[in-house]
């Protein structure tokens, strides 16, 4: 669906299979943001050909964390020349659970390895600005995008609406949650684009959201 010029998201509806939403920022450059599964991604490879795109058109695959329901696709990519990117803690992560469980996950560490690491600061690909936030909490290396032309922001699985991210997996830590939300909201927010769930827009229900999730969520974090 197109969110706004430029922005087109794959919303992840199935109620069966866990999966992430995806978002494409179709301007200078071609961004394509947390792939999901790989036995899921004929969704946004849909997504995709409706737009008249094939994997191969597109400059970077940028994940917002490790967990494989938004990275595991980006094997898809390994011969194309498509960039793909996270940051290092979450690098991290992923090769920790490799040599623990990689015949089980059936995954090679080559097929997956990123070609540069984020980090936090400002980010500039082909003319389009974004500010990178590392806000660990769901996963130590996880972060967010703040398109701050658009007032986007791209959280992961961080924050939903309504919701927050899971704190009961491994790297995972409830005070950094907190504070890396607490962070966020102080950002001018119109477009809340979360990793599974509905998007939140307007500038008053991005800052309701907020509030709403240290009040109902914080004392059990």
């Amino acid at each position: 669906m197109l969110v706004f010029e430029a922005l087109h998201a794959f919303i992840w509806q199935s109620m069966t299979q866990n999966n992430c939403n995806t978002y494409l920022i179709d301007g200078a450059a071609r961004i394509l943001i947390d792939p999901g599964h790989l036995h899921l991604f004929n969704h946004v490879r849909q997504g995709l050909s409706e737009l008249h795109l094939d994997l191969d058109d597109l400059d970077l695959v940028l994940c917002t964390h490790a967990h494989p329901d938004h990275t595991e696709a980006v094997q898809l990519f390994r011969d194309t020349p498509v960039l793909t990117t996270l940051h290092e803690q979450d690098w991290q992560l992923i090769t920790d659970m490799l040599e623990q469980y990689g015949a089980a996950l059936q995954v090679r560490i080559e097929d997956i390895q990123p070609d540069f690491f984020l980090q936090e600061g400002d980010l500039s690909i082909h003319g389009i600005e974004f500010e990178i936030f590392h806000t660990p909490g769901h996963s130590p290396g996880s972060i967010s995008i703040y398109w701050p032309e658009k007032k986007a922001l791209f959280t992961g699985d961080l924050i939903f609406k309504e919701a927050v991210g899971r704190t009961d997996l491994p790297g995972a830590n409830k005070t950094q949650l907190k504070k890396s939300i607490q962070r966020l909201s102080t950002l001018e927010v119109e477009w809340l684009l979360t990793g599974h769930g509905d998007i939140v827009c307007g500038s008053q229900e991005v800052q309701r959201n907020f509030s709403e999730i240290e009040r109902l969520w914080f004392t059990y974090l």
